[in-house]
């Protein structure tokens, strides 16, 4: 038998409520591969030894907020959808969130599952199209070279 074997969207999720990290892990960690994180430091830690597909993270933390965060996370790996979580609605919070962390999407605590599992299913296909299209544009790329190399050897001879 020939069975194609799904692997797990593989998130990060990071929140200084150790109830909320809790939480978040039993809900997913069934249907999604989850890290958590205290902290900032503690969320790039991960991010450095993990291939992260979609982070989550909420936005009021001590020391180093969501949008700080994803800043740094940006500086190292553009590739992991991100997305910010938090209770309070601050616009000028989703306006940073927007500009500086090139967040995904906003979403307000307290979350709603579906609500959660929805955006993290819509954020992966994204991610997963974008790699696809790098991917294909850099066989493209070799293409286009083999393609421009035989014309210049029909040129040549």
């Amino acid at each position: 038998m020939n069975e194609e074997i799904k692997t797990k969207i593989s998130i990060l999720y990071v929140d200084d409520e150790e109830n909320n990290l809790r939480s978040f892990k039993a809900t997913f960690r069934r249907i999604y591969d989850v890290h958590t994180a205290i902290s900032g430091d503690e969320g790039l830690k991960i991010l450095s030894e993990n291939p992260i597909q979609v982070i989550i993270t909420d936005q009021r933390m001590p020391e180093m907020t969501g949008i700080e965060f994803l800043s740094k996370v940006l500086e190292k790996d553009r590739e992991p959808m991100r997305m910010l979580l938090t209770g309070y609605s601050d616009i000028n919070a989703v306006i940073d969130s927007i500009n500086k962390g090139q967040v995904y999407r906003y979403l307000t605590k307290p979350w709603n599952e579906d609500e959660l599992r929805s955006a993290i299913e819509s954020a992966y296909e994204v991610y997963s199209l974008r790699k696809e299209n790098k991917e294909l544009l850099k066989k493209l790329e070799i293409a286009n070279d083999q393609l421009e190399f035989l014309l210049r050897q029909r040129l040549l001879s």
